[in-house]
């Protein structure tokens, strides 16, 4: 058996003409142009056929007997079935007012006979091309409405949750910060009212405690698209601090970028927290006070001799109450600068001189763990705390040796740069220790975080000592951030503002 090529008809056509010799013509002109044809004598039959197999276009024929062209155009078009299709009646009649009748029952185009072939193919062609373009436009509608009601139920969503939601909710342009809409819960822990708020920015309404610390939110809001549990200072109407957990997502409002803030109040959670571990600090001070001397006292031999195990578990002993101690300390020590009870005290001091001093007083530990210790010290005066900026240099000197190798490089330098609107000293402690994951750049300056949980059992730290830089450096208007890559080393960098007179 030969297989024939099958042709793909391009639509299927309905002719309705009692005249036969018409429907041969028809049917074998429009057949040998690639359509399907299906031809029938009597309007009634052309009817049910159109019903069974809902043709693509009809062409009718005005005078029939028993059921005339109009008729049958009018009963299509009455049929939920039949209504779409477009009809093009055909008749030797030339008289205009039958062709304003044909128009009137719902017929699209008119053809007289005798044909004239082109002009049928051009009329069948144009109004099959109607046909479809309406569809896909009746299509598309639909899909608009679709997505029209759909976009109308999400946006009835988030209106009550909005509204409803018991956490603060602003949405505010990126460029300003200024407001476009905000909740009730927002209003009513700023403590302003829906006009004060509405079309002002954050600036004018004096609700950033820090602007630095937003303008950064904003730069890595930008970067990210989203950012999650940020803290972050807020100022009332009254002048009220509270303490907020952000969590930021970027919104397009019809071309303008903007932010959806959702905010947590965690004053109250912070300053019982802080009481708390400012409590059990200070109850946990005078025990280990005691206990370090009762160590001390079993370690110098004045009660009696040890064994060589017993030693051991003396030096164990020594070693955790040594570390708890530290830890007791920083705790305290960081709850007193966040509190203000530690306050920086800045005088003029000399920013090689502090390198120096840091790099000698972390050449002994070097020693030990055989790292080389390398300072490129800078001569710049600075206005600064210098007790406190030892503490961040030693404290980032000490980290740096810890997770290095023995036979690696630890260097510490200074060198002048540019920040707006004055030049800057950056202080880079570096290392070729592991490195630090990606995941983990922002959260070790957290507190009790650290790139490993056993960090603190191996190296000693108290997970404290990042966060104390920190805020060390931001009391000094600064910034400090670290740039690591696994398994090649980190580099802990200090950018402490310089006012024109220290540069003289």
């Amino acid at each position: 058996m030969s297989s024939q090529p099958l042709t793909t008809r391009k639509a299927d056509i309905l002719i309705i003409d009692d005249t036969p010799e018409n429907l041969n013509l028809l049917s074998a002109m429009l057949t040998d142009q690639g359509y399907k044809v299906r031809s029938v004598t009597k309007g009634s039959t052309g009817l049910r056929g159109a019903i069974a197999a809902p043709p693509d276009i009809i062409l009718l024929d005005v005078n029939m007997p028993e059921m005339n062209g109009y008729e049958v155009c009018q009963h299509l078009k009455a049929d939920a079935r039949t209504c779409e299709i477009p009809v093009i009646f055909i008749s030797a009649l030339g008289d205009v007012l039958d062709k304003v009748k044909a128009f009137k029952v719902g017929g699209v185009d008119y053809i007289t006979k005798p044909f004239q072939v082109e002009e049928v193919l051009a009329r069948i062609e144009n109004n099959l091309t109607i046909r479809r373009l309406t569809k896909q436009l009746q299509a598309q509608n639909t899909q608009l409405q679709q997505e029209i009601q759909e976009r109308q139920r999400a946006e009835e969503k988030f209106s009550k949750a909005f509204r409803s939601s018991p956490n603060p909710i602003a949405i505010a342009t990126l460029s300003e910060t200024r407001f476009i809409d905000v909740n009730p819960s927002f209003l009513t822990m700023s403590g302003y009212s829906l006009e004060q708020a509405i079309g002002h920015t954050l600036a004018e309404l004096n609700l950033g405690k820090n602007p630095e610390a937003i303008a950064t939110l904003i730069e890595q809001l930008q970067e990210k698209d989203y950012l999650h549990n940020q803290e972050l200072e807020f100022r009332t109407q009254s002048g009220q601090v509270k303490i907020l957990l952000l969590s930021v997502e970027y919104i397009d409002l019809a071309g303008v970028e903007c932010a959806l803030l959702i905010a947590n109040d965690i004053t109250e959670r912070k300053r019982l927290e802080n009481e708390f571990i400012s409590l059990v600090s200070h109850e946990l001070r005078t025990p280990l006070t005691s206990l370090m001397g009762a160590l001390d006292l079993l370690g110098s031999g004045q009660l009696g001799k040890l064994n060589e195990r017993g030693q051991n578990v003396l030096k164990i002993g020594i070693t955790n109450t040594e570390r708890l101690i530290r830890l007791v300390n920083d705790i305290l020590d960081l709850e007193r600068m966040k509190s203000g009870a530690i306050a920086m005290r800045k005088i003029p001091c000399n920013a090689a001189k502090l390198v120096k001093e840091a790099t000698e007083a972390m050449q002994a530990m070097a020693e030990r763990s055989q790292i080389q210790l390398v300072a490129h010290p800078l001569e710049i005066e600075l206005h600064a705390d210098p007790d406190r900026l030892l503490q961040t240099f030693t404290n980032l000197l000490s980290n740096a040796i810890k997770f290095s190798e023995p036979g690696d490089t630890v260097s510490i330098g200074a060198e002048l740069t540019k920040k707006e609107p004055h030049d800057a000293i950056l202080i880079s402690v570096k290392d070729t220790g592991r490195g630090i994951p990606a995941d983990k750049l922002q959260l070790i300056f957290e507190r009790f975080q650290q790139v490993d949980a056993s960090d603190s059992r191996k190296k000693g730290g108290t997970g404290l000592g990042l966060a104390i830089c920190r805020h060390i450096v931001e009391q000094h208007d600064g910034k400090i951030w670290v740039e690591s890559t696994l398994g090649e080393g980190s580099t802990f960098f200090v950018l402490l503002p310089l006012s024109p007179s220290q540069l003289i």
